[in-house]
């Protein structure tokens, strides 16, 4: 019988009969194998993904063993408590601002999509102060408004992942170096892009389930939706326009609504597309669980042999950096740490902060800068798998 199981389940003596990755992502010799030791195990772990399918036909059976492994980490050191996290008042401060940009970008993204449903029309006006604040965040501290692209509530999600896109896509255009006035026309239309959805209904929009084929149809007309929104809207640039209506195409013509292909895309249009994947399939949903950040990177850098333009997709990924802020690293020393901040001359090497040994204890918190450091990352690791708070360990 194949079984789907978390990586936190895998043991040895199972038998792996798919590692649910692409052949790319592993260097194992078969995608199917006799998982023989802890080594094995290590190995399947360190490709980065959640979940492995095995085959209890030829190995163990995951539910014949207890749901609480000898070897799975603890959670918190005896007293139950982590350690607490102490930050210079300079960055405290300026994280403390990005969360609160984020807090208020989100209520005008819900109030706006409220209004549209009441008939009124956006006021650019409005817009415009929170855009700008965004881009200049972006350009002030990087490193303090991605990270909160990572939190996101059921409830509020379309309202937080406009927010994202928004930054995402701000970071993206700077890696790219577009003028300035032109990144802000890319944001407005970044925070816009989802508009449309305001003409959804709310049982297709917020339905805890997937979506059927029907349902999907509904669904993908809130592109065409936000174009005539938006067009609607007295002040729009044509690059915000693009962003909004071109950010579900693909370079393949396998997109939507209009299945442009290639440079049919405005440039705009396809680095939309770019992060709306990213930010969606690192996000959990009420049926899908988000994946790591790196984990996601992995997968859009191989879609772009088909979906996305592949130098497009290498900026990108120089914009939130090979891990990116945020993310749960696992170090040469065996530690885990939460990756602080980038630099654009070492990718690999980003200040990270300590915080939790896979003996299964926490850790005085420490900041590391990697390229001052003989520790090193050897692969990304899941905060769920050790049961540590993703909040709490974000940059702060």
């Amino acid at each position: 019988m194949i079984k789907l199981i978390p990586i936190g389940r895998l043991r040895p003596g199972m038998y792996i009969h798919d590692l649910n990755c692409g052949w790319l992502q592993h260097d194992f010799v078969r995608n199917r194998f006799l998982v023989e030791g802890e080594d094995d195990v290590r190995k399947v772990r360190a490709i980065g993904v959640r979940e492995v399918y095995v085959d209890t036909a030829r190995g163990l059976d995951p539910d014949a063993l207890p749901l609480a492994p000898a070897a799975a980490p603890a959670a918190a050191p005896a007293s139950g408590e982590a350690p607490a996290v102490r930050t210079g008042s300079k960055a405290a401060n300026a994280f403390e601002r990005a969360r609160a940009l984020h807090r208020e970008a989100t209520q005008i993204v819900r109030d706006m999509l409220v209004d549209i449903r009441l008939g009124k029309q956006i006021e650019l006006e409005k817009v415009e102060p929170l855009v700008t604040r965004i881009v200049d965040s972006i350009f002030t501290q990087q490193d303090a408004l991605l990270p909160l692209a990572r939190l996101k509530q059921h409830d509020n999600y379309t309202f937080q992942h406009s927010v994202s896109v928004c930054a995402l896509m701000t970071a993206f255009a700077r890696t790219l170096e577009l003028p300035r006035e032109i990144i802000r026309e890319i944001a407005i239309g970044a925070l816009l892009h989802d508009v449309g959805k305001a003409r959804v209904p709310d049982e297709i929009l917020n339905k805890p389930a997937r979506l059927t084929d029907a349902e999907f149809e509904k669904m993908k007309n809130h592109v065409v939706q936000s174009k005539i929104i938006l067009q609607a809207t007295p002040g729009i640039s044509d690059i915000a326009l693009d962003v909004a209506a071109q950010h579900h195409e693909r370079h393949d013509g396998t997109g939507y609504p209009n299945r442009l292909k290639g440079e049919a895309i405005s440039l705009y249009g396809q680095m939309g597309a770019i992060v709306d994947v990213y930010d969606a399939i690192t996000s959990n949903r009420v049926y899908h669980k988000g994946m790591p950040p790196t984990e996601a990177l992995r997968k859009i850098l191989e879609w772009s042999a088909m979906h996305f333009k592949p130098t497009l997709v290498q900026a990108f990924i120089r914009s939130v950096g090979i891990y990116p802020t945020g993310s749960l690293v696992r170090l040469e020393s065996r530690r885990l740490a939460v990756v602080q901040a980038q630099h654009a001359d070492k990718p690999m090497q980003p200040t990270v902060k300590v915080i939790f040994h896979t003996a299964g204890h926490y850790l005085q918190p420490e900041d590391v800068d990697l390229r001052r450091s003989q520790d090193q990352i050897v692969g990304y690791e899941d905060f769920a798998v050790w049961n540590i708070d993703t909040a709490r360990w974000l940059p702060s």
